[in-house]
């Protein structure tokens, strides 16, 4: 039996200032009926402009896009009726109170509060207390759950959250994403963007996108699992001396700064090498290293990929 696709894109392209900036480079791919979908680079990767393209509200220079099986560009007065969308800057009307932003885009499409509660009532339960207030008055946290209530306030098919918690605390973007599961228990597929590395893991499937180019489309454990060598993470006193001594040093494949530690790939990862390496480092005056093997995370693959594809 073959997965329904709620998003498909085929070879998109779109470019900036008559062609000399390509923000979107031949991208393509899908995203099943009721999926936790995420789209997860730096900013300026072209994360935006993907989905200002999937909601209608660009143009892509060459390749098709559908959602719900519409055309984006001839069927986008029925994709806009379909779709909830957040985008990254809060775009709500800040003069008006948290209960009139619901009701305008309510009406905007429609239907009411009352209608679809059931809907968003787990969110706007925290909102409810904060109702007559001002939403430009309101916390980042509140603020992003405001956003995310009038993107579902007519029940979209496909829901599309641009870097929805940039910029929010810690315990609100635990929070947001508790939310992103109810809702998906409720059918309604998800795209999201974002450039935090650790998210990555809470999306079913995960495209990893850079300089407009998809390097990676798996779950998030299987991407893990294709690392192609064995991690290492290395520390002592000078870190910035140290960085620059391996970064030199013909044994390491590649060194990147990842907090407390360096993550290292070695050229030969035997045990012969490892030692070779902390002799090595004994000899330029470094005594308290510490070297461990480590499981790679999404960001050590995202950064193995831009290194791979820099080299390309």
């Amino acid at each position: 039996m073959s997965i329904l696709k709620d998003v498909v894109l085929s070879n998109i392209v779109k470019t900036y200032n008559k062609g000399q900036v390509k923000a979107v480079n031949n991208v393509s791919f899908e995203v099943n009926k009721g999926e936790l979908f995420g789209l997860i680079g730096a900013d300026g990767a072209g994360k935006t402009s993907i989905f200002r393209i999937l909601t209608t509200l660009l143009l892509p220079d060459s390749g098709t896009a559908s959602v719900n099986g519409c055309d984006v560009v001839k069927d986008y007065k029925i994709i806009r009726k379909n779709v909830g969308y957040m985008p990254g800057k809060f775009s709500l009307y800040t003069d008006l109170t948290v209960e009139e932003n619901l009701n305008f885009f309510a009406t905007l499409f429609n239907t009411s509060i009352a209608k679809n509660y059931d809907l968003i009532k787990d969110i706007y339960v925290q909102l409810e207390p904060f109702k007559t207030r001002k939403s430009g008055k309101l916390s980042g946290g509140m603020k992003q759950k405001l956003a995310l209530c009038c993107a579902l306030i007519h029940r979209p098919m496909v829901l599309f959250l641009d870097e929805p918690t940039t910029g929010v605390d810690v315990v609100s973007r635990k929070e947001f994403w508790d939310m992103l599961k109810g809702l998906k228990q409720q059918g309604i597929t998800i795209l999201v963007s974002t450039p935090y590395m650790d998210e990555a893991t809470l999306c079913e499937r995960i495209a990893l996108i850079q300089n407009g180019s998809i390097m990676s489309i798996d779950a998030p454990d299987i991407i893990v699992k294709q690392f192609p060598d064995k991690l290492f993470a290395i520390k002592a006193i000078n870190m910035g001396r140290l960085l620059a001594v391996l970064r030199s040093n013909a044994q390491i494949k590649t060194c990147f700064s990842f907090g407390d530690f360096h993550h290292i790939t070695l050229q030969n990862d035997n045990e012969h090498t490892q030692n070779e390496l902390l002799q090595t480092l004994r000899n330029n005056d470094f005594y308290d290293v510490e070297l461990k093997q480590i499981a790679p995370s999404i960001e050590d693959c995202f950064i193995g990929l831009m290194a791979n594809n820099h080299q390309l």
